[in-house]
């Protein structure tokens, strides 16, 4: 049997800054290259610049130069590299990031460093020609040290998962039969053992856009919009055929260049907080969580959307176990929810109890039917000739308003619809990806490059998915191809 499963150890890790500490090795001269990045300014009338913080600790430059042409302008000093390497093992760190000029094209230098920070013990050793061996040493750079940064978060609990999972077992032949695979960031499957940092940001979301595509391609529907409500946020998602991705995002101020299902958040869920500052109504940003919840949990929580929809009638407690109050054997608290929107209305002055929070819920609306539209209509979809296919806790109360919000009018809500991000899981393929950077103007020569280029990348990722358990016949390798017009930036995937 196999177990399939995501995780958000390595996006909390992130947002947290509770990575493991990591050394960054480049080229000399360019110690603050991450730091500056590209200079793009965000908040552009900010007063107060705050930076995102860095994931590396240190920084090392180790004198090396090899010429976008090849050409080697400085010889690598391997023994600056030792010393650099000695100093941060001696302080406890164990994993290195490096990231050399032009390491995409030529990477020797970088393999040599990596060999020797392999030999020297390092567990974590990342290198920017295997992880990202792509032009542009921010975007490689970056990627490099937050796979640096997060592997060995991920390793430790892939082994305490596997632990878990023949402990479990019966026997020593059950327990070596389960096959532990994690959900990418990209939708697709892969072995514990080749579950990598980079790949793991979206490891959890990117098993609903899989479930979201699979049950409604099942259910006849060819064009769908994700849309899946939990406890904190909205997640929604375009599909028409094919799954969308990014391949450059970034993430709590992180820039990575990894593929990712293209999902967009907006912080509307059941436990969004209510607010009335004297003039307006708001909802969220912040959220009451799980604990104390909604004021219906009976904890002592904050009026949160989940508590408009108990005010309104759409939820009724009567229909819900009881699992609530400091035994744990009460039903919903509609009461005390009636009397913190009366207080409420009280304050408003001009509104009943059932106004105000119809009030809330419209507006939560709004937020996440304006997350759709950034998703569809804004990239030139009609979203009326989709469907909407609800998913997530909350997203069965929302769900109808959401669609005439948008002018769509037909709303698949599957019978797993609130278990639909593991459902995907179960559904998702096993995948593998390689990424090549080739610098040729568009010609014969250039189609001939991409073609061989295009056949060694495939074989490699067929042979890892192959050495998944996978028969050689059900693999199909899809080649694509990102051009750019000289002189830009974007590319057009072919």
């Amino acid at each position: 049997g196999a177990v399939k499963m995501g995780t958000t150890v390595a996006t909390n890790a992130l947002l947290e800054r509770k990575g493991d500490r990591t050394l960054l090795l480049i080229t000399k001269g360019f110690r603050d290259a991450l730091r500056i990045g590209y200079q793009a300014r965000p908040h552009i009338f900010a007063k107060k610049i705050v930076k995102p913080e860095m994931l590396f600790e240190r920084v090392a430059e180790i004198d090396e130069r090899v010429r976008a042409d090849g050409t080697q302008e400085r010889k690598l000093d391997l023994e600056g590299a030792r010393a650099a390497l000695e100093t941060a093992q001696r302080d406890g760190i164990r994993a290195v990031a490096i990231v050399f000029m032009h390491a995409y094209r030529y990477p020797e230098h970088e393999r040599a460093v990596a060999a020797l920070a392999r030999q020297m013990g390092f567990p974590q050793v990342s290198v920017s020609h295997e992880v990202s061996p792509l032009i542009k040493l921010v975007g490689r750079g970056d990627t490099t040290v937050v796979d640096a940064y997060l592997s060995p978060i991920l390793s430790r609990y892939v082994a305490q998962v596997a632990a878990e999972l023949n402990a479990g077992s019966d026997n020593d032949a059950e327990a070596g039969s389960i096959r532990l695979m994690f959900m990418m960031s990209s939708g697709g499957l892969t072995a514990a053992e080749l579950f990598q940092g980079k790949d793991a940001i979206l490891s959890g979301p990117a098993g609903g856009v899989v479930g979201m595509a699979e049950t409604g391609r099942q259910a006849g529907f060819g064009r769908l919009i994700g849309f899946d409500m939990g406890g904190t946020s909205t997640d929604v998602s375009h599909y028409d055929g094919e799954y969308e991705r990014a391949f450059e995002t970034e993430v709590a101020g992180v820039r990575m260049r990894a593929p990712m299902m293209l999902i967009h958040t907006v912080a509307a869920g059941g436990g969004s907080i209510l607010h009335f500052d004297g003039a307006r109504f708001r909802v969220g940003p912040d959220s009451a969580g799980a604990n104390p919840g909604p004021a219906c949990y009976r904890r002592g929580g904050p009026l949160a959307v989940t508590d408009a929809n108990v005010m309104t009638g759409k939820l009724i407690p009567d229909f819900f176990p009881k699992i609530f109050g400091p035994g744990q054997d009460q039903p919903l608290d509609a009461a005390m929810v009636r009397h913190d929107f009366n207080n409420l209305a009280q304050k408003v002055g001009d509104k009943t109890a059932e106004e105000i929070a119809d009030g809330f819920i419209k507006i939560a609306v709004e937020n996440m039917a304006n997350a759709i539209k950034k998703i569809s209509v804004q990239r030139g979809y009609d979203v009326t000739r989709y469907a909407l296919n609800c998913f997530g806790g909350a997203g069965g109360q929302h769900a109808c308003m959401v669609a005439d919000s948008l002018g769509m009018t037909r709303v698949l809500i599957h019978p797993f619809s609130s278990l639909l991000s593991a459902y995907g899981m179960g559904l998702a393929d096993i995948r593998a990806t390689r990424e090549q950077a080739i610098e040729l103007p568009y010609d014969g020569k250039a189609l001939a490059a991409v073609n061989k280029t295009g056949a060694r990348l495939g074989k490699e990722a067929k042979t890892e998915v192959a050495g998944q358990g996978v028969p050689a016949a059900k693999i199909k390798v899809y080649v694509r191809t990102h051009i750019r017009y000289a002189g830009t930036d974007t590319a057009l995937v072919v």
